[in-house]
């Protein structure tokens, strides 16, 4: 059996329905197949996570008031970029001659209905709301600086339940295309599964993916090529290996924010920490091959 890669798609890679930049966008997410097709060209099976910020944010928009739940949005997300991500890899994979063909799942993933972010919810999502809406609606709402908007939970995700539909569909060579947004979060209620109004960290989710299912890589792709140390500073350097001390040193320092490089980097050390001699691997897109190589991004590894 190949060696499994699980590869996050980077946010940037993936246009919103009205993003003005779409041709930058398209251009990240041609080097996104090119890795891609490189991975399999070098023997591994690819497993692919994507994210669904702007999407899910514009159909929440167009339900203002909040018909439908949280959930079934991240199972629409996943479903319209997975058809997206489908109909251009295997339009590429045909062009090569190559065997695979991509398959997409909607995934459900686990979460503790107990976990204490459902507590205190603090990930925005959809649009800055209206006057109006903010008065009526029964929401968690908070005050962004684009304006008010709903905030609801991200647990830690604790099983994939399509696990092992993925397994088989790996086993039968195909790119697999899953957990987009994170996974749909479900809790379990007794004897049956009930979807939640919670956002997975999709990066969290990717790592919990490899390591469940015994991957030998992890590769978040990002919109820099390297981990950075006093980014912008004068003395900003550039890290090719990490020790998982070293991380822990920098999360303490305060070098890697909290919304953007703390949990790509906590993922990448988890995956590493419970996945011995997984390659943890941050990089930019374009860069996959040469990065399991060593020669670009960073690798998180254990000391």
């Amino acid at each position: 059996m190949a060696r499994i890669a699980v590869y996050a798609i980077g946010g940037n890679a993936l246009s919103s329905p009205n993003n003005a930049n779409n041709e930058s966008s398209e251009q990240i997410l041609a080097q996104v197949m090119s890795d891609v097709v490189d991975l399999l060209e070098a023997g591994w099976g690819v497993v692919l996570t994507h994210g669904n910020g702007p999407q899910v944010g514009h159909l929440m928009e167009l339900d203002e008031r909040g018909t439908q739940s949280m959930d079934t949005w991240v199972a629409a997300t996943q479903g319209m970029i997975g058809h997206s991500l489908s109909l251009n890899l295997d339009s590429i994979l045909h062009r090569r001659r190559r065997p695979e063909r991509t398959a997409c799942i909607v995934t459900r993933v686990l979460v503790n209905g107990q976990d204490a972010a459902f507590d205190f919810p603090t990930k925005p999502v959809g649009p800055v709301l209206s006057p109006s809406v903010v008065m009526s609606a029964d929401w968690d709402i908070a005050e962004t600086v684009n304006g008010p908007r709903r905030v609801v939970a991200s647990p830690l995700p604790m099983k994939v339940l399509d696990l092992e539909v993925i397994q088989t569909l790996i086993e039968l060579h195909a790119v697999v295309i899953c957990g987009g947004g994170g996974g749909i979060p479900v809790i379990s209620k007794g004897e049956h599964f009930a979807g939640v109004p919670a956002v997975i960290d999709k990066d969290r989710l990717s790592a919990l993916l490899a390591i469940q299912l015994n991957a030998e890589a992890l590769i978040i792709s990002t919109a820099v090529d390297a981990v950075r140390t006093n980014f912008g500073q004068s003395d900003e350097q550039i890290h090719r290996k990490l020790s998982l001390e070293q991380c822990e040193q920098y999360m303490e320092q305060g070098q890697f924010p909290k919304g953007s490089m703390a949990p790509k980097i906590g993922s990448l050390m988890e995956a590493a920490l419970h996945r011995p001699g997984l390659q943890a691997i941050l990089c930019q897109p374009g860069d996959a091959l040469q990065s399991l190589r060593g020669d670009a991004g960073t690798t998180v590894f254990v000391d």
